[in-house]
């Protein structure tokens, strides 16, 4: 657990850092590039931690059995490429889930990068999204490459671009492409041209990454009413950082486009409310809402600027995301499968 809550100091201690410096200090320091390398030792040096772990491991053995085409056709492409690919050249699973923590890892820290307070931001994902999401390699991957495509937009980035960012992200996981309606309909610009753009897109992906799998998800969550201990606290932390948006949305002061794709992220997790207690199945809702995280890490990482003083805004965050961990960790069910955290190459 030590290393869990080494994890929360170091960037509960830069967030309260960061409060004093000015903004060009705030990302170009050594400690930043040690908390990424952190984060990424963390995650991608795992062994036996995580939920899946015996599944990501049956996963990457099984590949040594296919062709390559066979690999790719059976699963994920990226996913099952990377398996192939490192199982083939007599690697061991480790490499696997370094690349994928590093796609996680990117993703993250870009998206912090384009935030008041980068330090806080991370903070945010520490308690959840980095100790236990992160785990799950292959929504990890993809989630990391969807969050380089927000920070993208938030730079500028065209939506044509983030498409791309969202292919790639489905080559890992699937249900990436949830994303794009979200986006689509939030561009001010070209709004009809876009919105029909985006949607034939978002088709032409889900034709191809889900049609066929979708009996398979149907039958695997929704009819075996398949559900996820703890999935309702998960969505409540998407519905805070919504509710917290939408009761001060001007005053966050996001240009148009970047105000309207938070707004459509914060009405699809108040959705999840509803779906929750509708859907038979909690895993389902829990899997799909996991791409709604990223609000939290925008919208919370902003409070200090928005509802009190920085010092106490910051203050008031880092004792929310203690509470979240030390919940988590103490309390929750399956945190069985997360300690004790052991490094792959002491026990491999």
């Amino acid at each position: 657990m030590l290393i869990y809550w080494a994890l929360f100091a170091f960037f509960a201690i830069g967030a309260v850092a960061d409060v004093s410096r000015p903004p060009d200090m705030r990302r170009a320091r050594p400690g930043w590039l040690l908390g990424g390398a952190f984060i990424l030792a963390m995650i991608g040096l795992r062994y036996e931690v995580g939920a899946d772990w015996e599944t990501y491991q049956f996963m990457f053995s099984y590949t040594g059995y296919m062709t390559f085409w066979r690999a790719v056709s059976v699963g994920d492409p990226s996913y099952q490429a990377l398996n192939w690919i490192v199982r083939h050249l007599g690697g061991e699973v480790v490499w696997v889930n370094l690349v994928c923590a590093a796609l996680f890892t990117w993703g993250l820290f870009r998206l912090a990068r384009v935030q008041p307070y980068p330090w806080l931001a991370i903070l945010v994902a520490v308690p959840y999204m980095v100790i236990v999401a992160s785990m799950y390699t292959r929504q990890a991957a993809a989630l990391g490459i969807l969050m380089a495509g927000l920070s993208s937009l938030a730079r500028g980035g065209s939506l044509v671009r983030f498409v791309f960012y969202v292919v790639f992200a489905a080559t890992f996981h699937r249900t990436a492409i949830a994303v794009l309606p979200l986006v689509v309909l939030s561009r001010p610009e070209h709004r009809f041209i876009n919105i029909l753009g985006g949607l034939a897109a978002f088709y032409a992906l889900f034709d191809v990454f889900l049609a066929d799998s979708m009996e398979d998800f149907v039958s695997g969550y929704i009819e075996s009413r398949y559900s996820s201990q703890g999935a309702a606290i998960r969505v409540a932390m998407d519905v805070l950082a919504a509710s917290v948006f939408l009761i001060r949305r001007k005053d966050f002061g996001f240009p148009d486009a970047e105000d309207r794709m938070w707004f459509y992220f914060s009405m699809a997790s108040l959705a999840a409310v509803f779906f929750l207690v509708a859907s038979p199945s909690s895993t389902a809702v829990d899997r799909l809402s996991l791409y709604l995280m990223p609000l939290q890490v925008v919208i919370l990482s902003r409070v200090p600027f928005v509802f009190t003083s920085r010092h106490l805004g910051v203050g008031l965050v880092a004792l929310y995301c203690f509470a979240i961990q030390f919940v988590w960790l103490n309390f929750a069910k399956h945190a069985q499968f997360w300690l004790p955290y052991q490094f792959y190459p002491l026990f491999s």
